[in-house]
């Protein structure tokens, strides 16, 4: 234990103790890397700070992976600052008279061992650049050392090699830009060339400011392996250094970092969340210093097959090439926990700055510690939770070093002015234009003052006021039951859980361990959703506490069209923004009838007739109606199972023995990412209105009025077998738990917001055949398949035809999915097994 400095007041503080769809890496690749800066405040660039970073790096070697063979490592790199002493020795000895230096750009280029390959690539690269305006200088063939390479590492390494690239009028931010475009078309023109792979080319970076030596190797032999790292003319003003770690992967050459922006330790647990949302996001992006033409060369932004830190470094290079500075870019991703935060009181423009873009940018969520560079600043950040240890420290003459430990510089003791650690959702920069060193508060205030956030808040955001619930029941017992059941509903459902949560306020807690078979394997009757299996965060800290951490978590959302990222408009803060997720009949009548964000309610229901080929029908045309619905101007899609109601009409829930429902989660699933697929996905909100327990949960909310007003009921409560409550309490209570069991999944993933949750499908399928997969869950891993589309029609219809007999109901069935009963579902622990067991013994 020690002392920390508390970033935002500089107060010295006492430190407290498959065969389908998916992508198989979300689930496998784990990584805790070691990573940080070193930077002169004064801006001068030195070889001395290089042979500084060097040891620092190898001083995080036991962060790093190393390979079986005991020598070639996950990765590490350093990224500096273009060394152009050195290129400039290199021009006279090539006898090339260099352009200006504010004019030109240097590429660090990975190329195949093949040279046939490695020509087309520099063919490539010499045609994009000249056709986008520059001259190419030369090529350099930077000077390596292979010998001291492991086995593996020598085996894979590439040629290396920069090329020199001049603009006879461009410089600074749209010299870089245009460097950028022309690096992304460079890529986009291999990709499509056959045979070409991410092994036969990659850049490093393209800049005119930075550059990133980087690769296969162990901390200790980046510097023996370019020898241009000990070279005396390789002189910058500052260097972030990564050592990488990585799990169940083979490292790559390409995978080392930093990448061209930041160096990442952690994990983002929201990674397919947020790679879906940016795919949705590209039909809606523009930009005044972009034609659509160059939008379209760095789409597509994100890819799934690359790991967590080459995505999120794609988005924050598009956010810095629009304009913002690293510094705002990653704030907007990557922003602390704001809310109800006693420090943030003074500070109410940088609370606007996280409202307005919470509704625009869902965080990239979970633990990370990110260092980054531009070139002209040069910091660090931690996520809100602050689970990745970032320590720092200030010296007398300008030095700021920021590491995973402490101590990777050895710095005498009298010539530090400050040192201690990040905390959670903190950064720290150093500005090398203005020669500053930026802290928390400082940094974020200029940030948030850029725009008047405020009042473009006030203007345009709306809140969605809590209605009361439902004081009288809307079903008599035997349409309540009828529908209950089919929905799927059993007994132990309704007296097992929504009784105890009604009354509560809390979840069930059952015995450990699920003895039962997997839903795939059941021969009962199963819901859509038990075919899914809820992920867990496999990275080294423990899950979120929901309870004692709830500061950092949050569920509230943002309704309406979400605005165009690259540009900060007042319009972008139109968005109706709601506390909870779970909508009750009064909530859901609210949305329908206010006018601001016009909502239209979508049927799900469909005709038994059409047979089970009828549900893949009624689910396109739930698609094309959510189109139509849209360029109508809807910004709030309502998917409902019950039949739209005129205003003053009595409740009616629309099934019958005619007509059943398409299931919630394929419906949801299907029309989000057929909007994402036409590029309408940004333009509306989607809320369900279902029987099942989703949002809003109609017939679970009219299953607790059901309980209330049943004679047992009221007579339990007499004696004080019950809680007292009221009808209304009873829902409220209800909608508690189904809230804290919405925090209390996320935390288990290490996510603390419900927007970065949202579409983030982390989960697997267990028992998804491919063409279910496709309709409406595009993404999720299925490692066997199973249940078709056809297949499910027919477990939907074999609840509806319970739910509508030639009798009435009497009672909801018990099929015994959670205690064991005689002709329920079968159970490991039976109390035939422990006969069976006790006879043995």
């Amino acid at each position: 234990m020690g002392n920390t400095i508390d970033l935002n007041s500089n107060v010295h503080q006492t430190e407290r103790g498959t065969p389908f769809a998916g992508q198989n890496w979300l689930v496998e690749e784990r990584d805790a890397c070691g990573v940080g800066f070193i930077a002169n405040q004064s801006g001068e660039a030195t070889h001395s700070l290089i042979q500084k970073a060097l040891p620092a790096l190898t001083c995080l070697e036991h962060r790093g992976g190393c390979s079986a063979d005991s020598d070639s490592g996950d990765g590490a790199g350093l990224m500096t600052a273009i060394p152009w002493e050195l290129l400039h020795t290199w021009f006279a000895e090539q006898g090339i008279v260099p352009p200006p230096q504010e004019n030109c750009g240097v590429g660090m280029m990975f190329l195949s061992q093949d040279e046939s390959q490695a020509n087309t690539a520099r063919q490539v690269v010499e045609e994009v650049v000249k056709a986008r305006g520059f001259t190419v200088v030369g090529w350099r063939k930077v000077p390596v050392v292979p010998s001291v390479l492991g086995p593996q590492a020598r085996e894979n390494q590439p040629q290396i090699e920069q090329i020199i690239v001049s603009s006879p009028n461009l410089q600074g931010d749209e010299l870089d830009r245009q460097l950028f475009l022309a690096r992304r078309t460079i890529g986009h023109s291999l990709s499509d060339r056959p045979g070409f792979t991410r092994q036969d080319f990659y850049s490093c970076s393209f800049s005119s400011r930075t550059i990133v030596y980087k690769g296969m190797v162990r901390s200790a032999i980046l510097g023996e392996f370019y020898l241009d790292l000990k070279n005396p003319a390789y002189k910058s003003a500052f260097a972030v250094y990564h050592r990488r770690f990585s799990t169940n992967t083979m490292p790559r050459w390409h995978l080392a970092q930093p990448m061209r922006l930041l160096g990442h330790n952690g994990e983002i647990n929201t990674l397919l969340g947020n790679i879906t949302w940016m795919k949705a996001r590209q039909a809606n992006l523009s930009h005044p210093n972009w034609t659509q033409a160059d939008i379209d060369t760095f789409n597509p932004i994100v890819n799934s097959e690359s790991s967590d830190s080459a995505n999120l470094d794609n988005v924050m290079e598009m956010l810095v090439h629009s304009g913002r500075s690293p510094l705002e870019s990653l704030t907007i991703m990557v922003p602390e926990a704001y809310k109800n935060q006693p420090d943030l009181v003074p500070y109410p423009e940088i609370v606007d700055f996280y409202e307005y873009y919470s509704g625009i940018q869902e965080p990239w969520d979970g633990p990370a510690l990110l260092v980054f560079s531009d070139g002209k600043q040069v910091g660090a950040t931690l996520d809100r939770n602050g689970l990745r240890p970032a320590r720092y420290c200030i010296t007398k003459d300008g030095l700021v070093i920021v590491a995973s430990e402490a101590g990777v510089v050895d710095i005498p003791e009298a010539d530090i002015v400050e040192k201690g650690r990040l905390g959670p959702g903190q950064m720290i920069a150093v500005d090398l234009q203005t020669k500053e060193i930026l802290k928390n508060w400082q940094l974020k205030q200029r940030i948030a003052k850029r725009h008047p956030y405020g009042e473009w808040l006030k203007q345009h955001r709306e809140t969605l006021q809590p209605q009361p619930f439902a004081e009288t029941a809307t079903l008599d017992s035997q349409a309540l039951l009828a529908t209950q059941t089919a929905f799927g509903y059993t007994a132990e459902d309704l007296d097992m859980v929504i009784v105890e949560m009604a009354s509560s306020g809390k979840e069930p807690t059952f015995c450990m361990g699920d003895d039962i078979p997997l839903a795939v394997l059941s021969e009962k009757p199963q819901l859509l959703y038990n075919y899914f299996k809820q992920r867990f965060a496999q990275v080294t800290n423990p899950p979120i506490d929901p309870l004692r951490e709830g500061m950092v978590m949050s569920l509230t959302m943002n309704m309406g069209l979400r605005g165009n990222l690259l540009q900060a408009t007042p319009e972008n803060a139109k968005l109706l923004k709601i506390d909870s997720p779970v909508l009750n009949d009064g909530e859901l009548s609210f949305l329908k009838d206010q006018k601001s964000f016009p909502a239209k309610q979508l049927s799900t229901l469909y005709k038994i007739t059409s047979g089970p080929a009828g549900l893949q029908s009624a689910v396109e045309q739930l698609c094309q109606d959510a189109v139509e619905a849209i360029r109508s101007g809807a910004r709030i899609l309502i998917l409902s199972d019950r039949p739209s109601q005129e205003k003053g009409e009595s409740a009616a829930v629309g099934l019958s023995d005619e007509c059943t429902y398409i299931p919630p989660l394929l419906a949801v699933g299907a029309v989000h990412h057929h909007l994402i697929s036409v590029g309408m996905r940004m333009q509306t909100s989607l809320v369900v209105d279902t029987g099942a327990i989703a949002v809003c949960p109609y017939l679970a909310l009219e299953s607790v009025r059901g309980w209330w007003f049943d004679t047992k009921t009221q007579n339990l409560m007499e004696h004080g077998k019950v809680p007292k409550i009221t009808v209304t309490e009873a829902q409220a209570k209800y909608r508690t738990a189904v809230e804290n069991g919405l925090l209390k999944i996320m935390s288990k993933m290490g996510i603390s917001l419900l927007s970065s949750y949202q579409g983030a499908q982390i989960f697997e399928a267990i028992g998804i055949g491919a063409d279910l997969l496709d309709l409406g869950f595009k993404g999720t891993v299925s490692r066997i398949g199973g249940l078709s589309i056809a297949e499910l029609a027919n477990e939907v219809m074999s609840f509806h035809s319970q739910a509508f007999p030639e009798l009435l109901l009497k009672k909801l069935e018990n099929f015994g999915f959670v205690q064991y009963r005689r002709g329920g579902e079968y159970h490991m622990n039976s109390p035939e097994m422990a006969k069976a067991l006790h006879k043995a013994v």
